[in-house]
């Protein structure tokens, strides 16, 4: 997880997107935007102009322009003072608004990172947040390859050599695609959200035991690689030999869940052995995963028409 971003960053990452441009305080610009914590006294990372509780990145557009320019002298000096406080580490003209002489001057001055953006307050912020919450989120690595199945994010999981790649790789050849092999990166976008990606060196490989390192793009093309998708549900490989008959359910299957950045996934233990069509079942648990999204349990159902019967 990146602890903080510089100004030279954000902006280099987001000039053309936002139409950024310098107007004052480039003096400033390894100031750091640093990540929103869970402490109450955290400060906002961006949003409109906020003198009681401040963000990292100050956004005026016509209404803060206009507020400012109403101050009496002495009410708007007290306002420029909290606004260039060491509390501020960034501020953004927006709407495509010019900025007073003395602004400018002051940014010069206290070496405040000032920039001019075209676009409407409510785009700039959104597009901000966006960035912020992908570029400062806590992330962490998971072993096991990370796939689009049925429009799903699916993690595969299992100890080494039990078949996560060969199962994969017949996957892909049914049309589902590859994100990431051996070690996706999970990110917590959102407080409910975790979105795996694949790291730039493994990006389009999968390993498969027998045939060496293999390049998905190469070989089925583009639509079988997908840059990243969010994580929706696990399925943990395991051999048959290794689960005992009480962590057997047969109405509902074997699921738990499993914590990954402080969210409860949803795993299903899938047994292997011979002659099992895994890729079939991998399929057939993903559909049925996306019932239960939607409340409907065959076990259950199943075991309410049994009541039925047996009242009759």
């Amino acid at each position: 997880m990146a602890e903080y971003l510089s100004v030279r960053c954000i902006v280099e990452a987001l000039h053309k997107r936002l139409g950024l441009g310098w107007l004052a305080g480039r003096s400033g610009q390894t100031r750091r935007i640093r990540a929103q914590s869970n402490d109450p006294g955290s400060r906002s990372l961006v949003g409109h102009l906020n003198l009681i509780h401040p963000n990292q990145i100050q956004v005026l557009g016509n209404a803060e322009l206009h507020y400012l320019n109403t101050l009496r002298k002495h009410s708007r000096h007290d306002v420029l003072e909290q606004l260039f406080c060491n509390q501020t580490v960034m501020l953004i003209i927006c709407d495509d608004q010019c900025p007073s002489h003395g602004l400018v001057t002051l940014a010069d001055k206290t070496h405040l990172p000032l920039l001019q953006s075209a676009l409407p307050s409510h785009e700039l912020i959104s597009c901000l947040r966006y960035f912020f919450s992908n570029r400062l989120a806590e992330t962490t690595v998971v072993h096991g390859v990370f796939m689009e199945v049925i429009g799903a994010g699916l993690l595969i999981t299992g100890q080494s050599g039990i078949g996560k790649s060969e199962l994969a790789l017949e996957l892909i050849s049914r049309g589902h695609r590859l994100v990431a092999d051996d070690a996706p990166n999970f990110a917590r976008i959102t407080p409910e959200t975790l979105r795996g990606s694949c790291p730039h060196i493994l990006e389009d490989f999968l390993e498969v035991r027998g045939l060496g390192v293999l390049n998905i793009r190469a070989l089925f093309g583009d639509s079988a690689i997908k840059s990243s998708k969010y994580l929706h549900l696990i399925i943990d490989l395991c051999a048959q030999d290794q689960l005992t008959v009480d962590a057997l359910d047969r109405l509902n299957g074997i699921c738990y869940t499993r914590t990954i950045l402080g969210l409860d996934i949803p795993v299903i233990a899938l047994p292997v052995a011979p002659g099992r069509n895994l890729a079939v079942m991998v399929e057939t648990a993903v559909r049925n995963h996306l019932l239960r999204m939607k409340g409907y349990y065959a076990g259950d159902d199943l075991a309410a028409r049994q009541r039925r019967a047996m009242q009759a």
